[in-house]
Formats: structure tokens, C-alpha cells, sequence
């Protein structure tokens, strides 16, 4: 730069820093005005997760402790404060992709700054303004910046924290020490609220400066560490606390599974480690890195002329090393996780920005302007790289290949229109889409997200990809969507079973679209769905029990059909769960056969009716008596439950007799519904590790077919009325029930008090009480864990889930030796 721009005052700075922002900003949004695509697979869940904060921060309650917890349950996998910010945005701008991306103007405003303060304190105020402009100009940030993507925020605070971490480290003074102690540690937990991958980048610096404290017996700023990291806490603990058991899923979802699948290399191989090495210069873009790296060599080569006035060279070398230190680290500890992408190490671009601002500093004298044109040329290539200008596809290609992200001009997807269809046939129900095709506009993600956008009325979810498990999914979706033609990921058996729908006689086509490639999408609808609401003339003051249809006979050993009709006012209706119960016909005694409890349209009844307006809801189901059952005739009773005033009345049963023959064929019928599921498999329970396997290889299918999980909150409310009501011999397999729905809703205090009450009816299963312990320890209670899970050592000391509990109950206490030789004993 010209020697005068040493006088550059505040003033000018920051105009400067405002002009980049502002130019990156408004390229951003012509791009997206341009654009028609519709969000991609990754996109659509982010943007999913986003939406349902929208929700959660419609009506906060902020001094509720259970809200709070429902709020930080809403993204189990990853933090929120992505979605959360994006949720405010929306709030303020409506909903929409485009509208979650003005975050971005928040984003760029904190990496500008964060980059400019970095170059500024560790080089030159001059470096500073060019690491903030390139860090605009590098094709992988101006890529992922215009997408929807966890990967932007976290750069964003991985560089702020960074640089709070660099100016705390600089402080001479212990006032400002300790001001710039409570300054990171505020970033550090912004940051890890952002992804908890912050880590990856952080730890060398972070060990570097522990271990160099250390040494030189600097207790203070060890102390200050220490402080910082317990102010981030104050921002990342109430998260990680409530989703701390996901976190061990996550990173086998997130790292071995989809590595294998996509074929990266393995970690014993070279590729793995020069896997970001080879993409480094399409991240950063060929003419940058070629120009800066000459100026760095005819530097050191002594072609320029006098020295390099902007920065003093040991004062670089310095600033060199301190970056040098993120960039190795963050390197070779990427590099060292199997899964490879090229965003994942995105965090240490704005880095190079910096040091590539550096070196091209170092051109002076009459070769000062080649900083200048080659600033023009990257940003010649970005607008080539990001807009269909005629004539500049080839110029793209030689300047940056493989880079171009232009916005799609053509035909609009016709993903709206599919959503506003299924509303249209069925207003008043909640739909769940088995989405079979799965490109990157025609997925179950991107069609949840609009099914959502749509007042969460409409639900995609992803067909299994085992045998069985489509099986199942015939049965319990009442929608498909199919593509022809190209169908992305979606595996061979989906594809399958996605051909014979074309001649099943159970589904008809709804309605078909021709995508932009002359492919077709068709909408595919039970012909007897599940549930169907009809309209009334006028509503009656109760909940009526109008026609039940069954078989005259059946076998206890397999599912029957039956079909309830029930009718009354739409909120009774919304509201309800039916408890209904089978009795012996001609026996005295008032034991119960078997139940059938459900919400009423199986807690799927959607929008809001005028009460007055009477409502006809068909269940079409099928129930699963007890297969010990004397043969035999047997009546129905129903009962009326509102789930939130818990009022109860009897509901007049029509003269409907079921005969029970152990000799009769299965008869063909629906699935059984999803609270019966949930209360036959919860038995295994009983039976330890075995019986969770079984558990939840079929919870993982029925969350699929419920998309808001209320079949877990209909047999909750269910089970605690009939345990409070109906003593008798179905008390255990009732609570294993209750057990289950609360412990896959997550609610501690509520599965803590079932477990009791199990613990009374079964003291001698030991099971019973390691799940207590359990989960005491997933509510961060050690102490009352350990308690639990004496009985279990004591009835089988060797079982080593027991044993690694009882090390975890010992860590988690502060008791890191017993709790070692606990653990280490089971690893050998």
C-alpha cells in the first residue's frame, strides 16, 4: 500500500471496513434475488430447526424451568445458537431461506471486525484491512456464506473467540488481563453454542499457551484460563446438560458413518492427510495464493526495493508463528477425523486471509499495484464465479476451477405445490410424507422444511433402508412421494418398493409434477387412510362413540382391524384420549382384558374449527389383545380423557361384541397404532441390554411415522390415569409403558417417579434399579445414582453395564481413581 496510508485515521478505517461489508452484503442478496433453487438436503434440516424456534420464541417463558428445558431439547444434535439467531431474524423479516440468511450481515460484521483486529494487533493496521477484504474474496466463504449452513456461524466465532484469545494473550496489565479474561470467555461460549467442532481449532493455541504457563510457572493466567472457561460456561452448560447423552451418538452419525459412505479415505492412508492440502487453493482461490506467495519469495530475495514500511519484520515473524500455531493444529487435528469435507475446516481460512494480506504487503515500490490488480482480478472471479455473465464460463474455469456457484434460473421445483395439495386434501390433519427420492430438491428434508414453512402441517420423513423396514412403512405411511428418473441416494430396495406403488390397489396418485430434467414426482395418498375427518351439521355437548366396526371373530395371536367413528366439537375432539378397555363379556370379574388407548385421530387432528360445527373422526387401526386370552366373548368399554384438564367421562359403547378364537386365521389389517407398539415393546424392559436392543431398533421407526413423537405423550397421560385407577395384574406391564414414554420424552423427574413405582412392583430385577441409576446420572444427580445402583451390584456384581455405571457414578463425583480403576478394569 502507499506509504500515506500510515496516516489512515479511525475515521477512515472504518468507512473502509464498512465498504467491505456492505459490497460482500449486497453481492449476497442480488445473488439470492437471482436464485430459484429451493434448500438442499443439509439446508432444509437447518432451516427446519430454525423454524421451530420461531415457535418456541412466539410465547417464552423464561422463568420456567421445563420450558427452558423444552427449548434446548428442540436441536438435540447440534447446538442452537445458529438456529436461535436465525429464528430472531425471521421474527423481524418473515420466514424463509432468504430471510434466515440476513444473518449474514451479523456474520460477516463479526469476521470483518475479528480479522481486521487480528491483522491490526499481530502486524499492521494496513494488514488488517487487507486480511478483512480477502476473507471476503475466498471462493469457499462466499460459497457457503449464500447456504443455510452451520459452517459460516462457526467459522464467524471460532475467528472472534481466536482473536479475544490473541488479545488476552498481549495484555501487559492485569486490568486489562482479567478484562480480556471475561471477553473470551464470553466468545469461547458463543462458540461452542455454535458446534462443538470450535474445539478443533482452539486446542493447539489453547495447549500451547497452558503448557508455556506452565513452564514458566505463570499461575495468574492459568487462573484467568480457568475463569474463562467457566464464564463460556454460563453460556454452553444449560445445553450440553439437557443433550449430553447425544453427544456420544453424534460422533459416530457425524464422523465414521457418513465417511464410509462417502468414500473418504481412511486415516492410515496419504491422502487423508493431504486431503485439505490439495483444496486449499480452490478454497482460497488460485490468483490470490500465487501472487501473495511470490511477493513472499521476492521478499525474502531481496527484489524489492528498501524495507517493507507497513510492518516491522520481527513483529511478523511473531505474528507468523502465533497464526501458524491455529493453522497447524487446526490442520492436522481436521485432518485427523475420518470424515473429510471441505467445510469442516473452513475456520481456518480468515487465518490465511491474513497472512496472505501480509505478503501482499510485501510488493513496494513500483511493484505496489500488483496488490491492488491482482484484489481486482479475485474479485473479478468471484462475480464470475457467482453470476451468469455470457462469455466468462471459461474464464472462471482457468482463474478458479471448480468453484462456480451461479444461481439457478430455471423452472421453480414444485415443492410449495406438493405441500399446498396435501393441505388441500386434508385440511384438517397433520400428514406425514414417506419420502422415497432423494436429490437434492426432491428429499424428506426439503420437503419437511416447507411442510413446516406451511404452519407445520406437513411432515417428510425418510422410507428405512432394510427390508423389514419398508415392510413396515407400507403399512404406516398414508403418503409417498416418488420420483422417476434420477433419485439421488435413495437405495435400491426404496426404489423397489416405490415401483409397485404404481400398481398397488391400496394407493391411488393424488396429483403428478414434471420436475425442470422432464422427470416426474408423484403424490401418492392411502385409499383408506388412517384417519379421516368429516364435517357435521352441529356438535354434541360430549365426545359420541357412533359405530365401531370389527371381525365377528378373530385370534387373539395377531392384530385385528377395527374401525372407530367418533363424533363431538372439534376441540374436545383435538384434545381427547380415549381409554378404552376389553372386557370378558360373560365373566364377574372386573379385570381388564386388554386396552386400546389412543389420542382421538391419533393426536394428529390439526388447525381450529368452530366449536359449534360438529366433527366425524374415522380411526382406521388395528388393536392386539393379549395372546394369552381364553377363548371367549368379549365387550368394550370407553372412557373420555382431555389431555391438558384431565376431565373423564363414560362414553356410550354401541352393542358390539368381539369373539376371541386362538384357532382363527389372522385377518388382514392396518398397523397396529403407535401406543400399542410403544406398550408391547416397553415389557423388554425387563430384560436388560437384550431387551433395549429390541426396544430401540423399533423406536427409531415409529418417531418416523409420528412426526411430533405425541404418540409417547398419549400413553404417558394413558398409563397414569390407569395406574392410578385400575389396580390389578397389568400394573407392571403398565409401568414399563409409562417408563418408556418418559424416558423417550426425556422428562428425568417423571421417569425417576415411574422407575420407583417399577422398583416396588419388581424390587428383585436389577434392571430396574440400574436404570434408575441411569438415569440419575443423565440428570446430573451421582450421588442419588450410586444409591440406586447398589441393589443391582449386590443381585449381579458382575455385569459389567453395572460396573461401568458404577465408574461413571465415581467420576461424576469427583472420585477420579476409584472411578478409574473401575473403568480401566472393564477395558482390559
Amino acid at each position: 500500500m502507499p506509504r500515506q496510508k500510515f496516516s489512515l485515521t479511525q475515521t477512515h478505517i472504518w468507512i473502509i471496513l464498512g465498504l467491505i461489508w456492505l459490497g460482500s452484503n449486497l453481492c449476497d442478496r442480488f445473488w439470492l434475488i437471482l436464485d430459484h433453487s429451493i434448500p438442499a438436503w443439509d439446508q432444509s434440516n437447518h432451516l427446519s430447526k430454525s423454524l421451530q424456534y420461531v415457535n418456541a420464541l412466539s410465547s417464552p417463558q423464561l422463568l420456567d424451568g421445563e420450558w427452558w428445558r423444552s427449548f434446548w431439547m428442540l436441536s438435540t444434535k447440534y447446538p442452537p445458537i445458529t438456529y436461535i439467531l436465525g429464528a430472531f431474524f425471521q421474527k423481524i423479516f418473515g420466514l424463509g431461506n432468504d430471510q434466515a440468511l440476513l444473518t449474514n450481515l451479523l456474520y460477516s460484521a463479526i469476521l470483518i471486525i475479528s480479522v481486521y483486529t487480528l491483522g491490526k494487533t499481530l502486524f499492521s493496521p494496513q494488514v488488517g484491512l487487507w486480511g478483512a477484504g480477502l476473507s471476503m474474496l475466498f471462493p469457499r466463504l462466499y460459497q457457503t456464506r449464500l447456504q443455510f449452513l452451520l459452517d459460516t456461524p462457526l467459522m464467524t466465532f471460532t475467528i472472534a473467540c481466536f482473536c479475544c484469545l490473541t488479545l488476552w494473550k498481549l495484555q501487559k496489565t492485569k486490568q486489562k488481563q482479567w478484562l480480556w479474561t471475561v471477553n473470551f470467555g464470553l466468545a469461547w461460549g458463543l462458540a461452542l453454542l455454535t458446534k462443538q467442532s470450535i474445539m478443533f481449532f482452539l486446542i493447539t493455541p489453547l495447549l500451547w499457551l497452558g503448557i508455556s504457563y506452565i513452564w514458566q510457572r505463570n499461575w495468574e493466567r492459568i487462573l484467568q484460563l480457568i475463569v474463562s472457561f467457566i464464564i463460556s460456561s454460563l453460556l454452553w452448560f444449560p445445553w450440553y446438560r439437557t443433550n449430553w447423552i447425544y453427544l456420544f451418538s453424534t460422533v459416530q452419525n457425524s464422523n465414521a458413518i457418513p465417511a464410509t459412505y462417502e468414500g473418504d479415505p481412511p486415516l492410515n492412508t496419504l491422502a487423508a492427510w493431504t486431503y485439505y492440502w490439495q483444496d486449499l487453493p480452490l478454497a482460497m482461490g488460485w490468483v490470490l495464493l500465487i501472487v501473495s506467495l511470490v511477493g513472499l519469495l521476492l521478499h525474502l530475495l531481496g527484489k524489492f526495493p528498501g524495507i517493507n514500511e507497513d510492518v516491522d519484520s520481527q513483529r511478523a515473524i511473531k505474528g507468523i508463528q502465533w497464526l501458524g500455531i491455529y493453522f497447524v493444529g487446526s490442520y492436522f487435528v481436521c485432518s485427523a477425523i475420518f470424515n473429510k469435507d471441505t467445510r469442516y475446516i473452513m475456520s481456518y481460512l480468515p487465518i490465511l486471509a491474513i497472512v496472505l494480506g501480509y505478503f501482499l504487503t510485501l510488493w513496494r515500490g513500483k511493484w505496489e499495484p500488483v496488490r491492488w490488480i491482482s484484489v481486482m482480478v479475485a474479485v473479478m472471479v468471484m462475480i464470475t464465479n457467482l453470476f451468469p455473465i455470457p462469455g466468462t464460463e471459461q474464464l472462471s474455469l482457468l482463474l478458479s476451477p471448480g468453484v462456480s456457484f451461479r444461481p439457478y434460473l430455471g423452472q421453480e421445483i414444485p415443492v410449495s405445490d406438493i405441500i399446498k395439495t396435501v393441505q388441500e386434501t386434508t385440511p384438517h390433519q397433520i400428514a406425514n410424507l414417506g419420502v422415497i427420492a432423494n436429490t437434492d430438491s426432491i428429499n424428506h428434508n426439503t420437503l419437511n422444511y416447507y411442510g413446516q414453512l406451511a404452519n407445520f402441517q406437513v411432515y417428510g420423513r425418510e422410507l428405512g433402508n432394510k427390508e423389514d423396514y419398508i415392510l413396515q412403512d407400507s403399512k404406516s405411511f398414508d403418503w409417498f412421494v416418488t420420483k422417476t428418473g434420477d433419485n439421488g441416494f435413495a437405495r435400491d430396495n426404496q426404489l423397489a418398493f416405490a415401483k409397485t406403488l404404481e400398481n398397488n390397489p391400496n394407493f391411488s396418485v393424488i396429483k403428478t409434477w414434471e420436475m425442470p430434467d422432464k422427470s416426474l414426482v408423484n403424490l401418492y395418498q392411502r385409499k383408506e387412510q388412517s384417519i379421516i375427518v368429516e364435517s357435521l351439521p352441529k356438535a354434541s355437548d360430549k365426545i359420541r362413540l357412533d359405530k365401531v366396526i370389527i371381525p365377528d371373530q378373530a385370534s387373539p395371536n395377531y392384530p385385528i382391524p377395527i374401525t372407530y367413528e367418533w363424533s363431538g366439537n372439534w376441540q374436545d375432539l383435538k384434545e381427547g384420549i380415549v381409554l378404552l378397555s376389553w372386557y370378558p363379556k360373560t365373566a364377574k370379574t372386573s379385570e381388564i382384558a386388554w386396552i386400546h388407548d389412543h389420542g382421538i385421530g391419533k393426536g394428529m387432528l390439526y388447525g381450529d374449527l368452530d366449536n359449534n360445527q360438529g366433527v366425524k373422526v374415522i380411526e382406521n387401526l388395528a388393536m392386539l389383545p393379549d395372546k394369552k386370552l381364553p377363548n371367549g366373548d368379549y365387550k368394550l368399554q370407553a372412557m373420555y380423557l382431555n389431555r391438558k384438564t384431565h376431565k373423564t367421562y363414560l362414553i356410550p359403547v354401541p352393542d358390539v361384541t368381539l369373539t376371541l378364537d386362538n384357532n382363527a386365521p389372522a385377518i388382514i389389517s392396518p398397523e397396529l397404532d403407535l401406543g400399542t407398539q410403544l406398550r408391547e415393546i416397553s415389557v423388554n424392559l425387563g430384560q436388560g441390554m437384550s431387551g433395549l436392543d429390541i426396544i430401540f431398533s423399533k423406536v427409531g421407526r415409529f418417531n418416523q411415522y409420528d412426526p411430533i413423537q405425541d404418540y409417547l405423550k398419549q400413553t404417558e397421560i394413558a398409563l397414569k390415569y390407569r395406574l392410578e385407577n385400575h389396580p390389578g395384574s397389568h400394573q407392571l406391564n403398565w409401568t414399563y409403558g409409562l417408563v418408556l414414554s418418559q424416558v423417550l420424552q426425556e422428562d428425568p423427574q417423571g421417569a425417576i417417579a415411574a422407575l420407583k413405582q417399577l422398583i416396588k412392583l419388581d424390587p428383585n430385577n436389577p434392571y430396574h434399579h440400574a436404570y434408575l441409576a441411569f438415569i440419575y446420572l443423565y440428570n446430573w444427580q451421582p450421588k442419588a445414582a450410586e444409591t440406586a445402583l447398589k441393589p443391582a451390584l449386590e443381585q449381579q456384581p458382575k455385569v459389567e453395564e453395572f460396573q461401568a455405571l458404577a465408574g461413571i457414578c465415581a467420576v461424576m463425583q469427583g472420585n477420579f481413581i476409584k472411578g478409574w480403576q473401575i473403568l480401566s478394569s472393564l477395558l482390559s
